[in-house]
């Protein structure tokens, strides 16, 4: 499966962003997806997975309350909704897929989208 993410952008602490991540292939809805983030001078981290149904999601600490990770398989794509937007948001975020459960690990997404920039002003 190919990922491509869009909807990064420029927007104001406080504010709000929605990233989508939009698959090709038929097989995408058996896929576990995963966002992930790099900010500048800091190593990749785990922002939120969610199951191939959408029946279960989970978040990074530094996101829980204030992100949502959805997904419509008949669109083949999932969304990250960034609401309370603060300026270590900002980063280059990535979405990646796996068959099988979700996982918070990078070494476990086979499948991997371009990033899309978030940058986040205070």
């Amino acid at each position: 499966v190919q990922l491509q993410a869009s909807g990064g952008g420029l927007v104001q602490a406080g504010g709000s962003l929605r990233l989508s991540c939009v698959a090709s292939g038929r097989a995408f809805s058996t896929y576990a997806v995963a966002w992930f983030r790099q900010g500048p001078g800091v190593e990749r981290e785990f922002v939120a997975t969610i199951s191939w149904r959408g029946d279960y999601t989970f978040y990074g600490d530094s996101v829980m309350g204030r992100f949502t990770i959805s997904r419509d398989n008949a669109k083949n794509t999932v969304y990250l909704q960034m609401n309370s937007l603060k300026s270590e948001d900002t980063a280059v975020y990535d979405c990646a897929a796996k068959g099988g459960i979700t996982s918070t690990r990078m070494g476990t997404y086979g499948n991997w989208g371009q990033g899309t920039q978030v940058t986040v002003s205070s």
